[in-house]
């Protein structure tokens, strides 16, 4: 399977508008599954239209290989049904009028492939989707789920280099979603097809995708496996965006500030080369409590709270922590033996703080000092 390469692409609908995708630089190596994650209106699915050559670019370039299926410069414009991609939207798009087989041997018919090989190819296909049962049925005889295992088939059924997803699964409910996304990576692993996969849902991708792409406003946040993404975020926006319970967010230099004014002095003590420091992430999980100062780690970053909320999720608990008004929260698998209005010391090791500049941006020099050996 070749690579995906754009270079400088942009997208804009009009003179006056903002750019829908701005000077993107993303590479999509072979065999990838990459999913395109972001808010809606950050320019994912429109990234994923110019892949695909629905959508025509208004500065770049795009190579598919060696090959450049869209260029500005050159003048190269090549129409998606000669891409050798295949493209499931959000709806699925089957023909009503056709059975299940018909849906799945669509493109082969298009392609005037023997019957003999048509037939083979859309019985393999069937079997490992396990849709083979309902080959005499019709699309509204389905269930959501099965109707996305057709949509699949009658891609997968024409081998394409390139496998497009366009939020494919959002139509269904949580559990046909959990079921989709484990027949989604046996498939990738099968098949071996490099795939694009858009997607809102954070979990999605860090479940789904070997490299997630992180958009926002038209602009590439950050490129990596789902564990550079969730571990080292690029940004502020990354670090926010990725994470449920979200990530707790402490401005430095804030006076009215209890846990602000301990952050700074924490890193301000220890760290005279994090001066540059405008803001601090810790992780839910990386909270730990004690029941009194005495138990906190030496070293650690601490602080007094007040047990403000105790919420069960099934399997895991949020607990909100309260100081002068300001709030953390933290995750824990076990079952908190504390109550509601309780005093308590609350700790992070130094290495799990994610510093951040003024900017946003993620502060590398505390990598460095926090995160000894953790380097990439």
């Amino acid at each position: 399977m070749p690579k995906i390469n754009l270079r400088g692409v942009e997208k804009n609908y009009g003179a006056n508008a903002a750019n829908a995708v701005a000077d993107l630089d993303l590479e999509i190596g072979d065999g990838e599954f990459m999913c395109l994650l972001g808010p809606s209106g950050c320019g994912k699915t429109t990234t994923l239209r110019m892949i695909a050559g629905l959508e025509h670019l208004t500065a770049g370039e795009i190579r598919v290989g060696p090959r450049v299926v869209d260029s500005v410069v050159e003048g190269v414009f090549v129409p998606p049904e000669k891409r050798e991609m295949g493209l499931v939207f959000q709806s699925y798009a089957l023909w009503p009028h056709l059975t299940i087989e018909r849906n799945t041997d669509f493109g082969l018919r298009l392609r005037n492939m023997p019957k003999a090989e048509r037939e083979q190819r859309v019985d393999k296909v069937m079997k490992t989707l396990g849709i083979e049962k309902y080959r005499d049925r019709y699309p509204s005889q389905l269930s959501g789920g099965q109707q996305q295992r057709v949509a699949l088939a009658r891609m997968l059924a024409v081998n394409p280099e390139v496998l497009l997803l366009d939020e494919p699964l959002s139509n269904l409910d949580a559990a046909l979603r959990l079921e989709m996304r484990a027949e989604l990576k046996r498939l990738h692993n099968e098949f071996k097809t490099t795939i694009v996969f858009v997607t809102h849902d954070q979990w999605e991708a860090m479940t789904l995708a070997t490299t997630i792409a992180v958009m926002s406003e038209g602009q590439l946040q950050q490129v990596g496996t789902p564990n550079d993404i969730y571990d080292r975020p690029a940004n502020r926006f990354v670090a926010q965006f990725v994470g449920n319970p979200p990530i707790n967010i402490v401005e430095l230099g804030n006076a009215k500030s209890e846990i602000s004014a301990r952050a700074g002095a924490f890193l301000g003590e220890r760290y005279a080369e994090l001066r540059e420091a405008g803001s601090i992430g810790i992780r839910p999980e990386s909270i730990r409590l004690a029941s009194e100062a005495a138990e906190v780690p030496e070293g650690a970053f601490s602080g007094q709270a007040e047990v403000t909320g105790i919420l069960p999720t099934g399997g895991s608990w949020i607990i909100e922590l309260t100081r002068a008004g300001e709030k953390l929260f933290m995750t824990t698998h076990q079952s908190p033996e504390i109550e509601v209005g309780e005093a308590v010391a609350y700790w992070a090791k130094p290495k799990a703080l994610h510093v951040f500049d003024t900017k946003g941006d993620r502060l590398e020099a505390a990598d460095r000092l926090l995160r000894p050996g953790k380097m990439h």
